[in-house]
């Protein structure tokens, strides 16, 4: 099955933030986030209910190299990206995100 990938603006902000952030440390590694996030997508794309459901039906998956997580919805032919997170950031953003679409 063919899905259609939707990435929420506030999804793209965060992603705009992360590529500047790795920008500034070193020139390059923004790209290499950027890669890594593509190639995390695109794995949503393929087998999405291979990523386990952390909340009600809002699934999750992480970034390889960087401590980042993707959180999405999987609805009938649709993903919805929410937000693409730190690891290390208060869950309570996303939670919020989540409890909108409930």
């Amino acid at each position: 099955m063919t899905f259609e990938l939707i990435i929420s603006p506030e999804a793209e902000a965060e992603m705009g933030e992360a590529f500047d952030w790795y920008e500034e440390q070193l020139p390059g590694l923004g790209s290499d986030f950027l890669l890594n996030v593509d190639a995390a997508l695109q794995t949503i794309l393929r087998n999405p209910k291979q990523f386990p459901c952390v909340y009600k039906h809002l699934r999750r998956t992480l970034i390889r190299r960087f401590p980042y997580q993707i959180f999405f919805l999987l609805e009938k032919s649709k993903i919805v990206v929410l937000a693409v997170f730190h690891a290390r950031r208060s869950p309570k953003r996303w939670l919020e995100r989540a409890n909108k679409l409930s």
